[in-house]
């Protein structure tokens, strides 16, 4: 019976795209989710003069003069210390999305931006480097844990129609950050040794922008009812995000899910992972998440400049060649939200994956044979564009939205701690070890992505089912059969039943008999 009231409700439940959805997920990716991007390659042009800036403060104030292995040291350890900071910030994701919601952790991690880039922005000014690296330990930690609530916020703000799109704006966000990066550090704009501390703490305007508009708009519905069971306050959230369709049946989906829960209470990690009934969904956030920075694009960012310099592109044009694959990244996520309503989200996973690994096996044939045939090395540009281009129309931000998808109310914040802890984890890992490994194996490392890739896209097609246009009890439902779990029927640990008024509805207290 619950399970035809389900299938019946789900019918119902889609909506339309409004002007409040949309603001929501452009300021909740513009202040979050496109520094993430922005921090990720900001460091790239100016290296040389925070090198420079390193080594003169240490000179004059400690009286010691830093070898260049030193230097190195240092800045590897200003690169890398952002991604220390977004594992600590996935840590803390359960506990705040619980404590605070999504919408209000977002609003006050804000401030983690502001002391972060103020660090890094008066750093020369105090003339000290240590500032640089604490900024970008701050600011990794609120990248950390805007990278989880992003994602989860709009996952639950948006009609299961328009699930897939707005999940992956954040995805966007992320390229545009990375993008604006690159042409902000052009020497023509301020990669000039004067303005890199003015470039690292520009990561302050968007978040500026965030805090003023969206504490504005309404936290999301799930969390109202679900877990705080402020029902009146779920139905003006609806209000709000939806404007128009059948608000009575999407309560009604929430309720049904509040009653399929064990407990309203949030699981812990240690819970989530002893569960047997979502080892299939777990499982799966493990590998995608892995999978998605073992894939070899975090050495291809690293290391595009080299790529570049060996394929014979002058010195000087090589910043306009990055710029021009910050562009591609962009294109290639547009491409992807725009169609993953369409095609779902398996084709995209699985497209993206096979052509990345396909494009790191063409970089392991060309550098091979760019001696004998000088051409090439532009078949080498045209892999490392390839990968880019593969990663983010799917892989980049799929994973973020099925971490949503996959699990229950009450198992998503740690879903999402267990997702960005691994992320973070592999992200820091790949960045050490890529150059030992590129050492130890040559041009034949990029196989190992490409079998990595090639895994996971396998694992796909024969694990994770399709959750394009299905509410988030029904996808539960279709793991549990996976798991050889049998079926919650519902517990009535809510008795909120909703009566329609003025088309949308109120709630009323009514014990079910």
């Amino acid at each position: 019976m619950a399970e035809e009231l389900l299938k019946e409700n789900a019918a119902k439940i889609s909506g339309h795209l409004t002007w409040s959805l949309l603001a929501v997920a452009f300021l909740a990716s513009f202040g979050s989710s496109m520094l993430y991007g922005f921090n990720l390659a900001v460091v790239n042009s100016p290296a040389e003069y925070i090198k420079a800036f390193y080594n003169e403060t240490l000179t004059k104030r400690h009286h010691w003069i830093p070898d260049e292995h030193f230097l190195t040291i240092l800045y590897s350890l200003t690169v890398s210390i952002f991604a220390i900071g977004g594992m600590t910030g996935a840590l803390l994701v359960g506990k705040l999305v619980t404590k605070y919601g999504r919408k209000g952790t977002l609003v006050r991690s804000t401030v983690l931006v502001f002391i972060g880039g103020s660090l890094m922005g008066f750093s020369r000014w105090f003339r000290n480097p240590f500032m640089v690296i604490a900024g970008r330990y701050i600011t990794g930690v609120h990248s950390g844990i805007s990278l989880s609530v992003v994602p989860m916020y709009l996952g639950e703000i948006a009609p299961k129609n328009l699930r897939g799109f707005l999940g992956l704006v954040p995805s966007i966000h992320i390229c545009l950050g990375v993008f604006s990066a690159q042409v902000l550090g052009l020497s023509e704009l301020l990669g000039k040794e004067e303005h890199w501390p003015l470039l690292l703490s520009l990561v302050l305007f968007p978040t500026l922008v965030q805090l003023m508009l969206l504490p504005w708009f309404p936290e999301s519905p799930r969390y109202l009812l679900i877990e705080k069971g402020n029902v009146h306050a779920t139905v003006s959230a609806l209000k709000c995000f939806r404007k128009k369709g059948n608000i009575q049946a999407e309560v009604e989906e929430m309720q049904e899910e509040q009653r399929s829960l064990s407990s309203i209470k949030t699981l812990s990690v240690r819970r989530l992972l002893m569960d047997r009934s979502v080892r299939w969904q777990v499982l799966t956030i493990v590998v995608v998440n892995i999978g998605m920075q073992l894939s070899g694009i975090d050495a291809i960012w690293f290391y595009t400049n080299e790529i570049f310099k060996n394929a014979g592109i002058p010195e000087p044009h090589i910043q306009y060649t990055t710029v021009g694959t910050g562009a591609v990244e962009v294109l290639a996520g547009m491409l992807g939200c725009f169609t993953i309503e369409r095609v779902g989200r398996r084709p995209l996973i699985i497209g993206g994956f096979l052509f990345m690994g396909l494009c790191c096996a063409g970089i392991t044939v060309s550098v091979l044979l760019q001696a004998q045939f000088p051409f090439m090395s532009y078949i080498s540009v045209g892999c490392v564009v390839g990968i880019i281009a593969g990663f983010c129309i799917g892989p980049a931000g799929v994973p973020f939205l099925i971490t949503a998808e996959l699990f229950k109310q009450s198992h998503r914040p740690s879903a999402y701690t267990v997702a960005g802890c691994l992320n973070w984890l592999s992200n820091f890992t790949i960045g050490f070890v890529f150059p030992f490994l590129e050492d130890a194996t040559g041009p034949y490392c990029y196989l190992i992505f490409c079998a990595i890739c090639w895994g996971v896209a396998a694992y796909t097609i024969w694990v994770i089912p399709e959750t394009k246009n299905k509410t988030f009890l029904e996808i539960s439902q279709m793991f549990a059969a996976k798991s050889s779990v049998q079926k919650e029927e519902p517990t009535p640990n809510s008795h909120l039943k909703l009566a329609l008024m003025n088309g949308y509805g109120s709630l009323r207290l009514h014990d079910e008999k």
